[in-house]
């Protein structure tokens, strides 16, 4: 398979994920129930700026349909600027094997 079908397939497959986000778990992740058991989850911060709060898209009444599409607006920007640092990557590396 050629490198730009990887990337196409590799982006669907985390487009697809996306759509089994509203099934994951409401249980805590592994350091947030480490904090909760140890008696500092008080201690945590507010973050500075959010771009999507809580995983779930503001203006959409159905909160599952507003977590898929966050976690597919997260998926594009990620896959973005993955792909941008890649290009300015291979930019940089065949212009330094020119020299």
């Amino acid at each position: 398979m050629r490198n730009k079908t990887w990337w196409i397939v590799g982006l669907g497959i985390a487009l697809a994920v996306t759509l089994v986000a509203p099934l994951a778990s409401a249980w805590p992740d592994g350091l947030e129930r480490v904090a909760e058991d140890q008696g500092f989850i008080d201690l945590e911060e507010a973050p500075s700026y959010e771009v999507i709060p809580d995983y779930v898209l503001p203006g959409f009444q159905n909160e599952s349909l507003a977590t898929i599409l966050a976690g597919m607006i997260g998926v594009l920007i990620v896959f973005g600027v993955a792909l941008t640092a890649g290009y300015a990557l291979r930019g940089s590396q065949s212009r330094g094997d020119a020299r």
